[in-house]
């Protein structure tokens, strides 16, 4: 197996490059197209890697691609969930190189959606060829993959509903998540949940002179800016009532679990360009980014933006707004909560609309499963090394619907770095983690099955 992956991984890596050069941006509609042609490479590389069929999924949105390769219906079924859609990459200014013309530095692709998520599903198409190849099978293996991911998947509801029988499986295998590093292996036994909103405040009908209207006239920024202030305390805790009611606080046990991931405070504010961590007070940061839920403020703007000054007293202002949530927590009583809190804080002077835009819910997997034990132990053959069971401190919508419409559980097998650039310029992913993802995800399909016998 090692061999075929080595004598192939230039091939491989090519295949990958073709895919990331298509700005399949499911927030923009002038990438329609881009989307149906990169749903059509993703069903050409299915077929390519040897799936018995792959088909495109219309919805009402951008399209699905389904493949399989049934070889026993006896054998235990995985369903590989990934996405083809990227988010925008916005600011292009930052970018060291164009996001959607790849290129390799250092050992790293930098592209956009190199590791979210067209890197780390590419990994399972090319491990069905090296199984295929070398006959190396041991289980069925099913293919969904999306493109509206990145904007709250809401069309996959619909097209679960509708073909639970095609979906039918024993475990959902996902590589959407991050390991601690390369020398320290890591699963991610959940992810939390999102709720998204976005709150625009508007004062007088015009935008103002500052001078002659100035002190006299609300100003919707600084009112805005005062709103988003008192969602936290000193302590960084978040204010808004009922936030917490509903959160699953982690056993001192899980906590010590999470203790013992390694954590290097200083490369972590030298990596990122900061002098000091930030966060909820009596929590670590690998706490604060996991096991805690936050809210946090996407973007922000009013008034005037251009080169140069304009005294003005805007007229209207608005934030993007999300919030991470946590077991027990659901983002349709957060959303409200927050909605409502906006609303009912604005002063005389100005209005709020507030509005909602998409969430999901969070979703934990249990470390005795067949299907963990099997992710663990393939890791460890891999990489020689026990790997860590963290939680992630990211959102993939769709885990608590596949659990309730197929009945069966997630594992998570991620191959990113958090210091890959998700969702920010020069987004990353090493090309050792997306050979090292093509060679251990047989080992997940031989042990899964062993276990399943």
């Amino acid at each position: 197996m090692k061999t075929y992956i080595s004598d192939n991984q230039n091939r491989f890596l090519e295949e990958l490059l073709a895919l990331l050069r298509i700005p399949s941006i499911s927030a923009n509609s002038e990438h329609k197209q881009d989307m149906q042609t990169c749903a059509e490479a993703v069903k050409d590389s299915l077929l390519a890697a040897g799936a018995d069929k792959a088909v495109i999924y219309e919805t009402p949105g951008h399209p699905i691609v389904y493949g399989e390769k049934i070889t026993d219906p006896s054998w235990p079924t995985v369903l590989v969930y990934g996405h083809y859609d990227v988010q925008p990459a916005d600011p292009l200014e930052l970018w060291h190189s164009a996001p959607f013309e790849p290129t390799i530095r250092d050992g790293k692709i930098f592209a956009r959606g190199a590791c979210d998520d067209k890197g780390q599903f590419y990994m399972h198409v090319k491990a069905l060829e090296v199984m295929v190849k070398n006959n190396q099978l041991k289980t069925n293996i099913k293919f969904c993959i999306e493109g509206e991911e990145e904007i709250g998947s809401p069309n996959l509801a619909k097209f679960v509903e509708s073909n639970k029988s095609l979906l039918q499986c024993d475990v959902i295998l996902i590589s959407d998540t991050a390991m601690i590093s390369m020398d320290t292996p890591s699963i991610d036994t959940g992810v939390r949940g999102l709720s998204y909103i976005e709150v625009e405040v508007t004062g007088p009908n015009r935008d103002l002179h500052s001078g002659v209207y100035g002190g006299a006239v609300a100003n919707p920024a600084t009112v805005l800016a005062k709103m988003i202030a008192s969602c936290h305390d000193e302590h960084n805790h978040i204010t808004i009532p009922g936030f917490y009611d509903d959160v699953l606080e982690a056993s001192s046990a899980e906590r010590a679990l999470l203790g013992n991931a390694p954590f290097d405070e200083k490369a972590y504010t030298e990596d990122l360009g900061i002098q000091a961590v930030y966060g909820e007070n009596g929590y670590t940061t690998n706490e604060r980014t996991g096991i805690r839920p936050t809210l946090e403020v996407n973007g922000i703007w009013g008034g005037y933006t251009g080169e140069g000054s304009k005294t003005v007293l805007p007229s209207k202002a608005t934030a993007k707004i999300s919030a991470r949530l946590v077991p027990n927590q659901s983002s349709a009583k957060i959303t409200a909560l927050l909605l409502d809190y906006f609303k009912s804080i604005a002063p005389a002077g100005v209005t709020v609309k507030a509005t909602e835009h998409h969430g999901g819910e969070p979703y934990l997997t249990p470390i005795d499963s067949k299907a963990y034990q099997a992710a663990a132990k393939a890791i460890e053959k891999s990489f020689g090394k026990t790997p860590v069971p963290v939680r992630g401190g990211g959102s993939i919508p769709i885990c608590s619907l596949f659990e309730k419409e197929l009945g069966v559980k997630i594992v998570f097998m991620g191959f990113g770095l958090d210091s890959d650039n998700l969702h920010s310029p020069n987004e990353k992913y090493d090309l050792v983690n997306f050979y090292k993802g093509i060679e251990t995800i047989p080992y997940f399909h031989q042990f899964f099955a062993e276990i399943s016998d």
